[in-house]
């Protein structure tokens, strides 16, 4: 192939569509938009969600609950199966998931979970546990700490 043989995707390109350039071109007078009304007019239409002065969908259903993000804690998570790579007796912490490349973005802390299993005899320190995460470690020799 060569360069003067190139060509876009087919219906990659298309050219403008031109309103109002006479009867033949069968978009003259009213370029597409109909006679009269609202969206004929310069600046008209309406907005997203109007339904016509009825009162609209979104008026009509019941508010639900609350949103707590200005408070919320959102923790980077990760799993025992991750941490089976690290050697026995290693101390885990935070830095250390972060240098290995485990954890990318620790948020607001990281969180240990159990998903997987883990056969090395580990210290992790963590901001958060759950309990069946401490369990296993537990059962395979290691200790838990919270930050």
């Amino acid at each position: 192939m060569k360069l003067h043989e190139l060509s876009p995707a087919k219906g990659s390109k298309f050219s403008r569509k031109r309103v109002g350039r006479g009867i033949g071109s069968g978009m003259g007078k009213t370029s597409t938009r109909g006679h009269k009304g609202q969206n004929a007019r310069s600046g008209g239409g309406v907005r997203p969600g109007f339904e016509g002065g009825q009162n609209p969908l979104y008026r009509r259903l019941p508010k639900r609950g609350f949103n707590n993000d200005r408070f919320a804690l959102e923790f980077a998570i990760v799993n025992l199966d991750q941490l089976s790579g690290f050697e026995a007796g290693t101390e885990v912490t935070p830095e250390l998931l972060i240098e290995k490349g485990i954890v990318k973005n620790p948020k607001d802390g990281i969180k240990v979970l159990a998903n997987g299993e883990l056969n090395v005899q580990l210290t992790v320190k963590a901001h958060k546990f759950s309990k069946s995460a401490v369990e296993k470690i537990q059962a395979a020799g290691g200790k838990t700490e919270v930050i």
